[in-house]
């Protein structure tokens, strides 16, 4: 029988279509793509789900309680505030309903293609706010975001506005300064689905203004940094009108019991958090000095879990390479229109993992292929 096709895919941790490239199995592609933490998932959250795998045999608790009190706990906020979702891309849908709503939505680019995609579902009028390259190695907005021209729309509060923080793909590091744009927005989405990469010290969440703003709203990830992508987990921390008005939207029982029981326990591993800043803080200026000094590239540094990367040559051309002859996959940036063919983004992983990257870029760069 012959196999379908597999397409380019538009998000990182394809393995399949990855393997479909170098000829070998998914299980022996290194995968640079998807940026999850290699030292997980933790062991208090495999030694949950296999004690809770009786609770299979029932549906799960639809309001979640005991996920929902762990997190409240973890962010000392009231369990009202919290909504658990299907990963946080469940909970990035209804946040883009609600945007969609508005006149116009301020979309910080380049963006993951997930929300052009959750934004075009409901037919939003999106305006980009771009970020842009500078000399230095950062990434500045190249005009504020707020910004005369859209003075109507703030003034009648008509005006939403979504962004990522730790930023996606470059990892810039917004200031806790943005807590004050609710002020002039109708509605602020904040995805922090990197913000816990971060110690608690060098955090810039806006969790804690929740409560004082029902006009913002922030999503979570929890299968980034536990390293269980597979088990699909986020919540969102929002004014309780509006999560039982999403609530009233979505499919029931949208986390599963397992997911459920895991993420209770998981936020509570002290020991997997601190494991994973100490090892993150060693492993990333190490990558990062290193592919410095490679020809032909320039790495930008970040907040977040991953580097992205300029390329002097094609990154589907070397992305195909990697993959072939040493079966390391690299996250090309083809669904951020604003970056194309020359940059390329690739998680931090372990000090032997990266030296395989480095090893097979290396040996292809050097080589002038």
């Amino acid at each position: 029988m012959t196999q379908p096709s597999v397409k380019r895919p538009s998000h990182g941790g394809n393995l399949v279509w990855a393997a479909s490239l170098a000829d070998c199995s998914p299980s022996a592609i290194l995968d640079f793509s998807a940026s999850i933490n290699p030292l997980g998932p933790p062991a208090s959250a495999i030694a949950t789900i296999q004690t809770h795998l009786s609770d299979l045999k029932a549906y799960p608790d639809p309001q979640y309680r005991e996920l929902r009190l762990a997190l409240s706990e973890f962010h000392q906020i009231p369990s009202e505030y919290i909504l658990p979702g299907n990963g946080a891309a469940e909970l990035l849908t209804w946040a883009c309903r609600d945007l969609a709503a508005l006149d116009v939505t301020c979309l910080v680019t380049p963006a993951f293609s997930d929300y052009q995609r959750a934004l075009k579902a409901f037919n939003a009028t999106v305006r980009a706010c771009p970020l842009e390259p500078f000399a230095n190695g950062t990434w500045e907005l190249s005009k504020p975001l707020i910004s005369g021209d859209l003075e109507s729309l703030f003034l009648r509060k008509a005006a939403g506005l979504l962004l990522n923080n730790p930023h996606n793909p470059t990892g810039k590091l917004f200031s806790k300064a943005l807590a004050s744009l609710p002020d002039d927005y109708a509605l602020v989405v904040v995805d922090e689905a990197f913000m816990d990469f971060l110690p608690p010290d060098e955090q810039q969440s806006v969790i804690d203004l929740v409560v004082e703003y029902p006009n913002l709203v922030v999503l979570r990830s929890l299968t980034k940094f536990y390293s269980l992508p597979g088990l699909r987990l986020g919540y969102a921390i929002a004014h309780p009108d509006r999560l039982q008005r999403w609530q009233a939207w979505r499919d029931p029982w949208s986390v599963n019991a397992l997911a459920a029981a895991a993420g209770a326990v998981m936020v509570k591993d002290t020991v997997f958090q601190q494991q994973t800043w100490q090892w993150l803080a060693a492993a990333k200026p190490l990558l990062f000095k290193d592919l410095s000094a490679l020809p032909g590239l320039q790495p930008y540094l970040g907040a977040a879990n991953f580097l992205l990367v300029k390329s002097a040559r094609s990154v589907v051309q070397l992305q195909t390479e990697l993959l072939q002859r040493y079966q390391i996959l690299i996250r090309d940036c083809l669904s951020f229109p604003e970056l194309g063919d020359r940059y390329f983004r690739v998680a931090i992983r372990t000090e032997a993992e990266n030296q395989r990257l480095l090893d097979g870029l290396r040996q292809i760069l050097s080589n002038g292929e």
